[in-house]
Formats: structure tokens, sequence, C-alpha cells
């Protein structure tokens, strides 16, 4: 699950910024500068899911993903998934198959929130 979130997160995130207005590509840099501040995350984590080319096991990527997240009030400070904010914004190509899965297994607590 975590993984489908994930690549849902980076997914959302990255094309988002590309087809955004000035102001809303400044905020989305924004977030994205603030979550790597507070995790210390490694960059070349981030670009290698970017890259589709592996996923990291490292916590402090984790915690940015939990960063972008939370900000995007896809996650609360619990660490519970809010399943209807993160289906309202995943673009049309995910939904057939990222729904019923967010929607089975979002609801379900991690090891570590």
């Amino acid at each position: 699950m975590l993984k489908l979130v994930v690549l849902l997160t980076l997914g959302i995130y990255v094309p988002t910024v590309m087809c955004m207005s000035e102001e809303m590509e400044e905020l989305a840099k924004q977030l994205h500068n603030d979550c790597v501040a507070q995790t210390g995350v490694d960059e070349a984590h981030i670009t290698t899911v970017k890259d589709q080319k592996g996923f990291p096991d490292d916590e402090k990527f984790k915690c940015y993903l939990k960063c972008l997240m939370t900000e995007m009030a896809i996650v609360g400070d619990d660490g519970v998934v809010d399943v209807e904010a993160a289906v309202g914004v995943l673009p049309d190509e995910y939904k057939a198959k990222a729904e019923p899965v967010m929607r089975k297994c979002g609801v379900k607590p991690g090891a570590n929130p």
C-alpha cells in the first residue's frame, strides 16, 4: 500500500507541477522544499522514484512522503489516510486501478505513522 501511495503522491505532485500556473508551481516547489528541509531526505531518493527506478527503503524518504501527504491534507497528523481526499486528487488515468485499492487499504494504519 505504501508504494501505491508513494507513486500516486509523486504521480500527482510531479505532473501537476508541469501544468500549473506560475503561482501554483511556486507553491508546489515550496511544499517540496519545506518537506526536504523538515526531513533531510536525500534528493536522489526522490529522483529514483520519479524515474521509476525503484523504491528506496529509507526512513527519511518515507517521512518526506508523509510530509507531502500531510501538507496536501491526504494524511492527518495521526498518520491516517483521508481516503476521500486521496481519491479526490487522483488524476483520471490512475482512478480505475487506484481508487478500489485506496478504499480497501487506505484506512489501515502503518507500523510507523
